[in-house]
């Protein structure tokens, strides 16, 4: 059994003389590889909401194509398609990848935040320097609200009957 510690001395002196495996530090620090297909793409899940967006990137023009129309089509507004613009600002790499994506389940903001998701995982993936402005971002964390769930007793979620005084 090890030897008891009672006082801060000590408590250092044990620290010091601890053995450290640092095989495991190093391990940590390998640098990412890139994960591509045959065809040179990187694919990734996205969700927000109700959605999930199926996401595959390669380098082109700047093309975005979602469940087979156009971006301006498909996300008619302006918002929606700022929201789906924003992985590509943020990592400066703007009118470099087309995108190919489709979604299902959900309204547009959901979707538009789906597809911003996996564009976000589908870039790190691609190239592994952009994960740090991604990250910071906060473009790789899953956006986990959901719509609440009506209670018994409420009109909605929250929401009471009208009070009838009569």
């Amino acid at each position: 059994m090890a030897e008891e510690i009672k006082s801060l001395d000590a408590l250092k002196g044990a620290v010091e003389t601890a053995d450290v495996d640092l095989s495991v530090l190093e391990d940590a620090a390998e640098p990412r590889e890139p994960v591509r297909d045959e065809l040179g793409r990187s694919y990734a899940t996205g969700k927000r909401k109700d959605a999930v967006a199926r996401v595959w990137i390669k380098p082109g023009s700047g093309k975005v194509t979602v469940n087979g129309k156009d971006l301006n089509t498909y996300f008619a507004r302006p918002v929606l398609q700022m929201i789906l613009r924003q992985p590509f600002t943020v990592a400066g790499v703007e009118d470099q990848f087309d995108v190919m994506a489709t979604v299902k389940g959900g309204g547009l903001s959901g979707q538009a935040g789906a597809v911003k998701h996996g564009v976000s995982k589908a870039l790190q993936l691609y190239d592994p320097s952009l994960r740090a402005a991604l990250k910071a971002a906060g473009f790789l964390t899953r956006d986990s609200r959901v719509v609440e769930r009506k209670k018994f007793g409420k009109r909605k979620a929250r929401r009471s009957f009208q009070f009838s005084k009569r």
